[in-house]
């Protein structure tokens, strides 16, 4: 599977982006999405995570409360609706895709989209 993510920018803090990820290739339904981001100097980290169907998600700490990942299916397509963000939030941030189960491991994921920049504003 391939995976695009789109939907960053340039946002002022306590503003809102929504962040896509299409896939292409069979049998995205069969896939569990997760949404990474790495900031300069730093390591890649866990932000959210939906499973197969999308009857489950799970949010690191950072994201809880402000952020919500969703997926649709039928446009083979995971989201991550970003709220209330900070200057903090400010990242390169990646979707990654793995078979049914979520997980919040990075070794965890099979295929990486190539990421998408969010810059947050003071």
């Amino acid at each position: 599977v391939q995976l695009q993510a789109y939907g960053g920018g340039l946002v002022q803090a306590g503003g809102s982006l929504r962040l896509s990820c299409a896939a292409s290739g069979r049998s995205f339904s069969t896939y569990a999405m997760g949404w990474f981001r790495q900031a300069p100097g730093k390591e890649r980290e866990f932000v959210a995570t939906i499973n197969w169907s999308g009857s489950s998600t799970y949010n690191a700490d950072s994201a809880k409360g402000r952020f919500t990942i969703s997926r649709d299916n039928a446009k083979s397509t995971v989201y991550l609706q970003m709220n209330s963000l900070k200057p903090d939030d400010t990242a390169v941030y990646y979707c990654a895709a793995r078979k049914y189960y979520s997980s919040s491991t990075m070794e965890a994921y099979d295929y990486w989209g190539q990421g998408t920049q969010v810059t947050v504003s003071s």
